[in-house]
């Protein structure tokens, strides 16, 4: 339509669009993807496929596996999981031009003209609604070469916001080159890590004693520390300041030959002061208030050398952690060398999926974003499952009980016949490696119609409801089902469901009788909790009506 045609209206409209239109950033061609559209009419729910459950020890959290299209199963756990992940790990199709990802049911290849808008829709979709899913303090890692790195840095600067850049890292992927016929050849990608918040951190990375340049000694409670000297040395550890004003590090150490004795309060054979081989007054590494305290717990002793006695202590803090750097080239991150040999010895799938990501690249990643032990752990373009196997094999190494979350479609049967497979191996062990155990659950993603009669609507969901529910409380475990009402638990609380009012009573007397804290979703049309049904419960219990706090969700997602 020409400017001439259009009304006084439509010209202030197309005005206000300019006047919003960005004066400097990442601007394309917003591309319509269908599995978006579809949620404006139909409403995503999960449904489990108890066949595939995976139990192994009582007591683990249960790690979750939803096959089905990416958006939608981040829609879900937009409702489940919001602001529960610490971590978001992703290696997303590179968008290479070699039809190796699909929009709209049809591969892109490198004659497509919007192949880059439709790759940034396609991201900024997936990665808009993730957000929401990360703790403050949360972080998220992608992974991408050179093919959408400037494009997607920019995308997720207008998400995460510039401020919350924390750092890009370089991985020596594949060590004999991509080949080319005009550009360099490629041996590396990016990992791009951004936190949801200010208080989001790159994290430091643990570091082995042999791995350290001093040497390490092992203690008798399993620790490690090196011996070094209590007098700091260095320009900024002179006992004297401009002023001629003694530090109050600076002071006297006694020390008795005969009985082994340290004391700062009573006077021995031997006076030790931090004073250096040429005489330089410097300063002690700790207070004097800790250093008796020090020798009765045996990490404080003098030694008699050629310099006089020194007084040594036990360091430990230098395997705490160093910040990891921004470029890894070690041979243990190259996919070609540890990703796909990785899968092969696993499942032998090689011609299944191809490029596989090292564990070890990805297990790096997430101690990068994540020093918490019980982390939880999303991956929502699974592929081959590496993450899975990544979040099993730490906490394997360091005793961790963290929980990872993959999402996947089954496209050629990636889901069924790789992700999934793969770690049922790393669970149960393969080849000559012993099995790790985990609890795993299975879903897919499914849909209800969005009725135009609100209250059609509200009783599906309200039907298909009971997976969503279970994975928001983290209760799996049925304790009593029935048409009117199911009731789940974990080793700390209750989950109730009640869908019909009619059952309330015989609801109550089956809570009361498991003498847990239960949290209790009540079918309400009118989004009545009924608080005044439950005043005689005694057990403490929450109230929430169904399906009102997860439509509320669905609304602020899928605005029409």
């Amino acid at each position: 339509m020409k400017l001439e045609d259009l009304s006084k209206e439509q010209l202030l409209e197309e005005i206000k669009k300019l006047k919003k239109r960005k004066k400097f950033g990442l601007v394309w061609e917003n591309k319509p993807e269908k599995v978006v559209e579809k949620c404006k009419t139909e409403l995503p729910v999960l449904e489990e496929i108890k066949e595939r459950e995976i139990y192994k020890k009582s007591g683990l959290s249960f790690n979750l596996l939803i096959e089905g299209d990416n958006y939608h199963a981040l829609s879900v756990l937009n409702y489940t999981n919001a602001q529960n992940i610490d971590f978001i790990y992703i290696d997303p199709p590179y968008n290479t031009g070699a039809r190796d990802w699909k929009y709209n049911n049809d591969y892109v290849d490198s004659t497509d003209t919007f192949r880059h808008s439709k790759w940034i829709s396609f991201m900024d979709h997936r990665l808009r609604i993730c957000k929401n899913l990360l703790k403050e303090e949360g972080v998220i890692c992608v992974t991408v070469d050179d093919y959408e790195m400037p494009k997607l840095w920019l995308l997720m600067e207008s998400i995460f916001g510039e401020e919350n850049h924390l750092g890009t890292v370089t991985i020596r992927n594949n060590p004999k080159g991509r080949m080319t016929q005009r550009k360099v050849s490629l041996v590396h990608e990016y990992a791009l890590f951004f936190g949801k918040s200010s208080k989001s951190f790159i994290k430091k990375l643990p570091v082995k004693p042999e791995e350290k340049t001093h040497k390490y000694i092992l203690d008798e409670d399993g620790s490690w520390y090196v011996s070094v000297n209590l007098r700091k040395q260095g320009v900024d550890s002179n006992a004297t300041n401009k002023k001629g004003k003694l530090s109050d590090r600076y002071y006297p150490i006694y020390y008795s030959p005969k009985t082994g004795e340290v004391s700062v309060s009573e006077k021995l054979e031997i006076e030790i002061l931090p004073i250096d081989m040429k005489g330089t007054k410097r300063i002690w590494r700790r207070g004097k208030d800790a250093i008796e305290e020090m020798f009765r717990n045996d990490e404080l002793w003098i030694t008699e050398t050629s310099n006089g006695f020194q007084v040594y202590f036990k360091f430990r803090g230098g395997l705490k952690g160093e910040s990891p750097k921004s470029i890894w080239y070690d041979a243990q991150f190259s996919a070609s060398e540890h990703g796909t040999k990785t899968l092969d010895k696993i499942l032998g799938a090689r011609e299944k999926f191809q490029y596989p990501k090292s564990p070890f690249a990805v297990k790096q990643s997430i101690l990068c974003g994540t020093d918490n032990k019980d982390a939880v752990i999303l991956d929502f373009f699974a592929g081959s499952g590496t993450t899975g196997q990544a979040v099993l094999e730490l906490n394997r190494e360091d005793g961790g009980n963290r929980k990872f979350i993959l999402c996947t479609n089954n496209e050629n049967g990636i889901a069924e016949e790789v992700c999934y497979p793969r770690v049922k191996s790393v669970i149960e062990g393969y080849s000559d490696v012993e099995g790790i155990p985990a609890n795993l659950k299975y879903f897919k993603t499914s849909f209800i119609p969005k009725s135009i009669v609100s209250d059609d609507t509200r009783t599906n969901i309200v039907n298909k409801s009971t997976e969503m529910i279970c994975i928001k409380e983290g209760t799996f475990e049925e304790l009593f089902v029935s048409e009117g009402f199911k009731i789940f638990k974990n080793g700390t609380h209750t989950t109730a469901i009640l869908f019909n009012l009619d059952c309330l009573d015989e609801l109550k007397e089956k809570i009361q009788s498991v003498k847990l804290p239960s949290s209790i979703y009540v079918f309400s049309l009118s989004n009545d909790t009924y608080d005044q049904d439950f005043e005689d419960l005694s057990v403490e219990h929450e109230l929430c009506p169904i399906p009102e706090s997860i439509l509320e969700v669905y609304r602020k997602l899928f605005k029409d």
